[in-house]
C-alpha cells in the first residue's frame, strides 16, 4: 500500500535526471512520503509528512496522496498555491464524514519545475525550501498552516523563484532535524542540517543522500528513531 503511492525513482529520473531521495520510515510504513507528477511539462515534486507513523500515518498519506493526484490530474490545476488550497479543500472533505472530529492532514513543500519556459514556483504548508545559489542557502519560509482541518485558513502562497542552473534545491519534513543523538542526546536541528547541505552541494547527488545517510546513522547511534525522515535534493 505505501509503496504504491509512492512514485517509481525511474519516472522521478526521466523527468529530473539530478534527483536524490533520502526516505528512511521509521516504521515498516510511514507517514511521510514524496510525490511526483509531470502535467502539460511541468514537473511536480513535493517532500510530505502526514500526521502520525506507521498504520495512522500511513493511511493518512494515502488520503492526502490521492488528493495530490486529484487536484491536478483531475481538476488540472498547475499553480503551487493552488494546488495546496484543492488539496486541503479534498482532505478535510474526505475527513469531514467521519462521525468525530478529525484534525489529520499534512505538512508540506511543493515545488514546481518549468523547464521549457525557465520558471520555478513553490509552496509550503508548514515545511521551508531551501536552495543554494554561489554557495549561500536561501530559505522560503511556509505559510503557517496544514493540508488539513485548521482555525482561519487562509490562501497559499505561490512563490516564483529566479531560475538559475545549477542550483540546488532541498525540500524535506522535520524527522531529520528532530532526531535526537550525538553525545548528548540533543536533536540535530536544522542548523546543523543547513550546514551539512551548504558544504556538501557541490557533490554528486548520490554522494549527497550518502553523506546525509550516514550522518543521520552516526548521530542517532543507538537511540530510536524518532520519526518518519524524508529529504530530497534536486538540482537543475
Amino acid at each position: 500500500l505505501q509503496e504504491a503511492i509512492l512514485p517509481p525513482q525511474e519516472f522521478i529520473n526521466k523527468h529530473i535526471s539530478n534527483n536524490f531521495i533520502l526516505y528512511k520510515p521509521k516504521d515498516l510504513v510511514a507517514g511521510d512520503f514524496y510525490w511526483a507528477e509531470n502535467i502539460c511539462n511541468l514537473f511536480f515534486i513535493a517532500a510530505a509528512d502526514s500526521t502520525g507513523h506507521g498504520v495512522p500515518g500511513a493511511m493518512v498519506s494515502v488520503v492526502c496522496s490521492n488528493a495530490l493526484n486529484r487536484t491536478v490530474k483531475e481538476f488540472g490545476l498547475t499553480i503551487t498555491g493552488k494546488i495546496l488550497d484543492k488539496t486541503r479543500e479534498l482532505v478535510v472533505e474526505t475527513f469531514e464524514k467521519s462521525a468525530s472530529e478529525v484534525k489529520d492532514g499534512m505538512d508540506i513543500s511543493l515545488l514546481c519545475i518549468d523547464s521549457k519556459n525557465k520558471k520555478i514556483t513553490w509552496s509550503g504548508a508548514n515545511n521551508a525550501l531551501w536552495y543554494v545559489q554561489n554557495n549561500s542557502l536561501i530559505t522560503i519560509k511556509p505559510d503557517k498552516q496544514p493540508i488539513g482541518k485548521t482555525d482561519n485558513p487562509s490562501p497559499f502562497t505561490t512563490h516564483e523563484i529566479e531560475y538559475k542552473d545549477g542550483t540546488m534545491f532541498y525540500l524535506f519534513t522535520d524527522g531529520f532535524a528532530d532526531q535526537f543523538g550525538g553525545e548528548k542526546g540533543k536533536k540535530f536541528k536544522y542548523k546543523q542540517l543547513e550546514d551539512l547541505l551548504i558544504s556538501n552541494n557541490s557533490l554528486a547527488l548520490s554522494e549527497q543522500r550518502n553523506l546525509l545517510n550516514q550522518k543521520f546513522e552516526n548521530w542517532k547511534g543507538n537511540l530510536e528513531q524518532v520519526d518518519d525522515v524524508c529529504v530530497i535534493g534536486v538540482k537543475i
